[in-house]
């Protein structure tokens, strides 16, 4: 298994005109196409997706759920400042925990119009059934282009998750150029979404409804579910041309126990994984269950950027043998949930270990995620892009799908 050190990010880039971004959704979830592709390409409905996995297939979402995380506060003086909420810093790291917290909470964030605060404590007012609330911001220090910010709010008994939802806005992608409406409330969100924590949509799953869930069903094809929280850096743009030289975002993952289990005892199942982000977690999976095997004193696991391709120098593990790891961690630590953050960069040269397939949206040129589906594809990318392009499909976000299995 080789590093993708001496890949240039520019030999994936494609010609995307503007009008191919989908801007809106379609009116209904599983009437976006669905690109087929197990050596060549062919188009369908997602709602039929069901007639074109392998009877035995075993798919995994994930269930994360995108947070209102723009705020957008004014001065006194009329200048706005927006306020972006990316991961929590005090009293917690920890997303879920962060989410639960009363009175006050400080968060990194992107800072709109950061100029025009140099200090003071911004104010935002806002409704919780139809009484009066308050949200105060005061900037703490920056760190790059990021800064700390310390929220606190009334009443107090509020969580912030309780805050965001009432006085915050759906984070659309920055492709988007317009303002996010009532309508993404619902439509950026799959309909699974269950922990809070997200700044993006695993897009993937947008095109998921209970019609599409039936038929799954109606061929027994089971499914289970992993977190990963999507952050900002999703759609961090290369700042290089070495891929070696690009620092990947970050993100924390949790995963039950039951999942573990499931995943040995479903071993000889077609495993497909929906999402760029439940196959980042996935893999990661492996390669922390690896760690733990060889490295089985240390007290917390995370996944760095190239820590899978090192690891991939010891005697390889089976699946099995990997998830029972975290089996183990999880009974030493009395635990049922396995928390974790991973950074892992997939790309070229990355043999998979744990997904046969995959369901995922259209990704942007020189994106990590097109290295990704490129680790998996190889070259075919490109003709299957191309194809996507002939054949008026819609990119991005709210785009249109693709199924991708090994042939």
């Amino acid at each position: 298994m080789n590093k993708p050190n001496t890949v240039s990010i520019e030999h994936y880039d494609y010609p995307l005109p503007q009008k191919r971004i989908a801007q809106y959704p379609l009116a209904k979830r599983d009437e976006s196409k669905l690109l087929i592709y197990n050596g060549t390409a062919k188009t369908s409905k997602f709602i039929e997706l069901a007639n074109f996995l392998p009877e035995n297939s075993f798919l995994v979402f994930n269930n994360t759920k995108v947070v209102q995380a723009r705020l957008n506060f004014q001065k006194e003086s009329g200048a706005a400042i927006e306020i972006f909420c990316l991961e929590p810093h005090e009293p917690t790291r920890e997303i879920q925990e962060a989410f639960l917290q009363k009175e006050t909470s400080v968060w990194k964030c992107l800072v709109g119009n950061r100029k025009k605060w140099k200090s003071g404590i911004l104010k935002m007012e806002f409704e919780v059934d139809g009484k009066k609330a308050f949200l105060l911001a005061e900037r703490l220090s920056d760190v790059e282009e990021s800064s700390f910010i310390q929220f606190s709010w009334t009443p107090q008994n509020l969580t912030f998750s309780e805050v965001l939802e009432q006085s915050g806005k759906i984070p659309l992608p920055p492709y988007m150029h317009r303002k996010a409406d009532d309508n993404d409330c619902k439509r950026y969100q799959t309909i699974y979404a269950q922990h809070d924590g997200s700044v993006a949509a695993p897009t993937a799953g947008l095109h998921f409804t209970d019609t599409v869930f039936d038929s799954l069903r109606k061929k027994s094809i089971i499914s289970d579910y992993v977190t990963l929280h999507v952050g900002a850096g999703t759609f961090k743009p290369f700042s290089s041309e070495k891929v070696s030289e690009h620092q990947m975002h970050t993100e924390q993952i949790s995963v039950t126990r039951s999942l573990i289990e499931n995943l040995i005892i479903q071993d000889n199942k077609t495993l497909i994984a929906v999402g760029t982000t439940s196959i980042r977690t996935l893999e990661s999976l492996y390669w922390l269950g690896t760690k733990m095997h060889y490295f089985p004193n240390l007290e917390n696991y995370t996944l760095s950027q190239w820590e899978a391709y090192n690891l991939a120098k010891y005697p390889r593990l089976s699946k099995t043998e990997a998830f029972k790891q975290i089996l183990y961690y999880l009974d030493k630590i009395k635990e049922d949930l396995f928390h974790s953050e991973t950074q892992i960069l997939i790309g070229p040269g990355y043999e998979f270990q744990i997904i046969d397939g995959m369901i995922t949206n259209f990704h942007q040129p020189k994106s990590t995620l097109l290295l990704l589906i490129s680790a998996y594809l190889g070259d075919s990318w490109k003709s299957i892009y191309d194809y996507a392009l002939e054949n008026d499909y819609r990119f991005l976000s709210y785009g249109d799908s693709c199924l991708f299995l090994k042939h």
